[in-house]
């Protein structure tokens, strides 16, 4: 797929998404609180709510995530599942066996399951900030991510 066509693709989701969102909620947002922060991110690493909407018990709430060079996300998990795009950059992902499970440069799609026993941490090892577009699909009220603690591997 070249990545004109992926950006169409990721704008094409974020449309039918938010419309559909928009559509089910007639236009009710959430206002967006503090979410729960990885242990620990690195500095500079920075979120921002695009939109946010509930509809039946889930929260979709669309993000963008910014991680510095040479930072990480630090270890969480989350209650939903998520779905995202490289934006800018490359993502290193690793696992809670401290095992790369991805690795994703600019124009790639990322899926993270939901769970406890899904721990992970995102590792910008680039040059440039990595920039993730982000939809969270989660039960309403949930936060964003859980804070987990380093499962004992040596790189973070």
């Amino acid at each position: 797929m070249t990545e004109h066509a992926t950006r169409e693709s990721w704008s094409k989701l974020r449309m039918t998404v938010g419309a559909g969102v928009v559509a089910a909620v007639t236009g009710t947002a959430l206002l967006a609180g503090t979410p729960a922060q990885a242990t620990p991110p690195g500095p500079g690493v920075s979120g921002r709510i695009l939109s946010q909407y509930t509809v039946a018990g889930t929260d979709y709430i669309l993000r963008e995530i910014t991680v510095p060079a040479g930072q990480s996300t630090g270890w969480h998990w989350h209650q939903g599942v998520l779905y995202g795009w490289v934006k800018q950059g490359t993502l290193s992902h690793f696992d809670s066996a401290c095992e790369s499970d991805g690795v994703y440069p600019r124009g790639s799609f990322i899926q993270e399951p939901k769970g406890a026993d899904h721990v992970h941490i995102g590792i910008n090892r680039g040059r440039v900030p990595v920039v993730l577009e982000v939809l969270y699909v989660l039960p309403a009220g949930a936060p964003l991510s859980v804070d987990a603690p380093n499962p004992g591997c040596s790189f973070q």
